[in-house]
């Protein structure tokens, strides 16, 4: 065990060492797929918006007004059918490679809740579980609350201490995460080229959830200067740089168009400064810089779910047909053949204990870290809670 930490709680022994990465063989019993959850009917709406803001002290009126998003759809968020043809694909992945663990399914919000997971698979014998977040990024809302979810769930079902849940890493460079933007953004742009649009006339936004800039400058370890936005604007951006440089090289051009990071979905007080710029904001001020077309593609998400389906496909592609500008909204990994096969690389390579240096990483930031950092990715506003698979606080 590392002298400088006390021992990861809740966690198998070579990752309750506190080591930054497993270098020995692990044993699971099953793979936890672990989601955010979302409505599957108008009569959950409110109820999963008072999970999400739990302890923030939210009327229900204020909630209906956010309401709509999920109203307009039939108060069904994709998410939780995306979510089970995941899991489906990945075990049907893992068992074509021989592993034979079973990949469960629980979410943060709603059902199937974490701790209802978590349970049954104690009664069915699954002890040691394997966490997948189905999130790519390094931030509170993307890595750490999932690891305090996990904490919650065994504390509040009283399994702490006999089962122990690990957590596959951040994967937001790992190849199979980043070639369907490849593939999605590249088909994109040579469509548009095809109707005679120079590339000074696309710009690439890649999109992905804003977050208060005081959550980003934590988000990653303590212990390393990412720049502003933290962790999370570099991830993204070093991500979104490594797709259009692979689009540059498979598609053998001398140039590609001009891209950009842009946010969405930003909530909370006027006054809180969030990440920028806007996704709307920014396509209305790109027919003054002589951009014709813009291929929005949502860099940030696993799925096509609400805030793609919403901020993306509806406000803004009417932010663009605002400006006069031709837009293309690409796809998100969801199940895509490489991607589903990425993830069942990350999880054989936890359970092989893979050394780094024969880790595969598509950005200079990674392979990120097993076991999480030290103050890696701290609320600001709650402070650090209990949170399994990383090193206190």
């Amino acid at each position: 065990m590392s002298a400088q930490h006390e021992p990861v709680p809740h966690a198998a022994e070579a990752s309750a060492a506190g080591d930054a990465h497993v270098t020995r063989p692990q044993e699971y019993d099953a793979i936890l797929l672990a989601g955010f959850g979302g409505p599957e009917g108008q009569e959950d709406v409110i109820p999963f918006l008072r999970n999400v803001t739990r302890g923030r002290g939210i009327p229900d009126e204020r909630l209906e007004e956010v309401a709509h998003h999920y109203r307009h759809f039939g108060g069904v968020s994709p998410i939780n059918e995306q979510n089970r043809r995941l899991r489906e694909a990945l075990e049907q992945e893992l068992r074509r490679r021989g592993v034979r663990q079973p990949v469960l399914w629980g979410n943060r919000n709603w059902a199937p809740y974490l701790e209802d997971t978590v349970r049954e698979a104690a009664d069915a014998g699954h002890t040691r579980l394997l966490g997948l977040a189905t999130s790519a990024y390094s931030s509170y809302s993307s890595c750490r609350q999932y690891r305090e979810d996990f904490a919650r769930a065994l504390i509040s079902t009283g399994l702490a201490g006999r089962v122990q849940i690990d957590k596959v890493r951040q994967f937001f460079d790992a190849p199979g995460f980043v070639e369907p933007f490849v593939e999605s953004v590249g088909t994109a742009v040579s469509e548009l080229r095809s109707q005679g649009l120079a590339d000074d006339e696309i710009r690439v936004l890649f999109c992905t959830h804003s977050i208060p800039v005081d959550d980003a400058e934590r988000s990653g370890p303590r212990d390393q200067d990412f720049g502003p936005g933290g962790a999370y604007a570099a991830q993204h951006q070093n991500v979104a740089a490594r797709v259009m440089e692979r689009i540059h090289q498979e598609h053998d051009e001398q140039n590609v168009p001009d891209w950009e990071v842009v946010y969405q979905s930003r909530s909370g007080p006027a006054s809180q400064p969030w990440l920028e710029p806007d996704v709307c904001d920014r396509i209305a001020e790109l027919p003054a810089e002589g951009v014709r077309a813009v291929v929005v593609s949502p860099l940030g998400f696993l799925s096509d779910h609400m805030e793609v389906m919403w901020d993306l496909d509806e406000e803004a592609m009417e932010a663009a047909q605002e400006a006069g500008l031709q837009a293309v909204r690409t796809a998100t990994p969801g199940v895509h053949p490489a991607f589903v096969s990425g993830l069942a690389d990350l999880i054989e390579e936890r359970m092989a204990g893979t050394e780094p240096n024969r880790r595969t990483a598509e950005t200079p930031l990674g392979p990120w870290f097993d076991v999480c950092r030290p103050g890696c990715c701290e609320n600001v506003r709650a402070g650090f809670k209990p949170a399994a698979a990383g090193v206190a606080p």
